[in-house]
């Protein structure tokens, strides 16, 4: 008995040491807990909705009612440019000049031609005096004299072609210096000197003091709402004021290459001048008033914004367990500094509006200390209106309606 009694309590101690052993082992082998993400601090800003209201602008250019392209009306040589980019010109103003030789020797050549037809004129003439004498005495018979009358007619024919033909090289040789038409501005030069040029060859672009117009295109779904006429609004970066203009000309056919139909506004006059070149938006009457409805947008601090794939998006914190999670948003377009959310948010919720990058889904966070701050909403930018390509814009609200923007920001440390 003794003896199985300690074989049990031999076998019982090195079962437990055997099992100790084992537990030793697998807690050697198993992996050590991952450390918990660090809680991050992040500034937030609680989202709310502006009410915009919605309206087609177009982006225009000032143009000169009349621009003319002007060229020699003879070929040549260009030897002087008296004309730059920019200068202001008189009427009458040499703006360019070709080479003269060759239009002197040919108007020497017309003169002497002219005097040759002259002396043959004179003898003609002088020949028929004579003839008509001996005739009364009828020393010759009729049909001589009728003979010398008509040599005489030709010889003053060909003296009146040689006149013509003078005037017409003393016109050529005025014509090698090209000529402002009219008082305006150079908007283009398109030769140089020592370039050889056809005649009608565009050497300099003027355009003309006077009216300007706004220059602009519509896409075709848009067309039907602009009508000769029409009032429309304008507005330039360089005035915060708007001007009033009507619709001056609308294109029978669409541009081959955009797809486009070109307008021009004719700019009221007393208005404010505004430079040729500059842009200028316009806003039709008709577009802006019935059928614009209302818009609600949020405006976001583009720090909060961050590339996921294809798709923009922000971090949106969870009140509840203080987690982030990503909320994809769709941009419209952008207000200096903040852009304009057209979807994927909501007013009230809470958005990462600085250090977007460091973040992960599910990450905790802490929140600064909050401020709140209400700021009226500004009119959105212009953004380009896909249906109108690169000629047409597309505002995301033209004036805001009764409801301001309101952010809540932390405030800064």
């Amino acid at each position: 008995m003794t003896i199985k009694k300690s074989i049990a309590t031999a076998t019982s101690a090195v079962s437990g040491t055997v099992a100790l052993l084992c537990l030793f082992l697998l807690a050697g082998c198993s992996r050590p807990a991952p450390p918990e993400e660090p809680v991050r601090a992040v500034r937030v800003l609680t989202v709310g909705a502006s009410t915009f209201a919605s309206g087609y602008e177009y982006a225009g250019e000032v143009k000169a009612q009349l621009e003319t392209r002007l060229g020699f009306r003879v070929g040549g040589k260009i030897t002087r440019r008296q004309a730059e980019l920019g200068q202001r010109v008189q009427a009458g103003q040499v703006l360019a000049q070709l080479d003269p030789q060759d239009f002197r020797l040919s108007a020497d050549a017309a003169r002497a031609q002219l005097q040759a037809a002259a002396t043959n004129r004179d003898l003609a003439a002088a020949d028929f005096k004579r003839y008509r004498e001996l005739r009364e005495q009828n020393f010759i018979s009729s049909a001589e004299l009728e003979r010398r009358e008509s040599t005489l007619k030709a010889a003053q024919a060909q003296f009146e072609q040689a006149q013509s033909q003078l005037a017409v090289q003393g016109n050529q040789a005025s014509y090698a210096s090209l000529v402002a038409d009219t008082a305006g501005v150079v908007t283009a030069v398109e030769a140089e000197p020592g370039q050889v040029v056809s005649a009608g060859t565009p050497v300099v672009r003027v355009a003309a003091d006077g009216l300007r117009d706004v220059v602009f295109t519509v896409p075709e779904d848009k067309l039907a709402a602009i009508r000769p006429g029409m009032p429309v609004q304008l507005r330039s970066w360089a005035q915060d004021t708007l001007q009033a203009g009507k619709v001056r000309e609308v294109a029978a056919s669409a541009d081959p290459v955009t797809r486009t139909y070109q307008v021009k506004v004719s700019m009221d006059a007393g208005q404010p001048a505004l430079p040729l070149g500059s842009t200028v938006y316009v806003l039709p009457q008709g577009l802006a008033g019935g059928g614009a409805q209302g818009l609600q947008v949020i405006k976001l601090p583009t720090s909060a914004l961050r590339q996921e794939g294809s798709s923009t998006a922000v971090w949106v914190v969870d009140k509840a367990s203080m987690t982030v999670r990503s909320q994809p948003v769709q941009v419209a377009t952008a207000d200096g500094n903040d852009a304009v959310i057209a979807a994927g948010l909501q007013p009230g919720m809470l958005v990462v509006s600085a250090g977007v990058h460091v973040l992960s889904p599910g990450q905790k966070v802490s929140i600064y200390p909050e401020k709140t701050t209400a700021s009226t909403a500004t009119p959105a930018q212009t953004a380009v209106n896909p249906a109108a390509g690169n000629a047409a814009a597309v505002r995301l609200g033209a004036q805001p309606a009764s409801a301001t923007a309101t952010a809540t920001r932390p405030a800064s440390n």
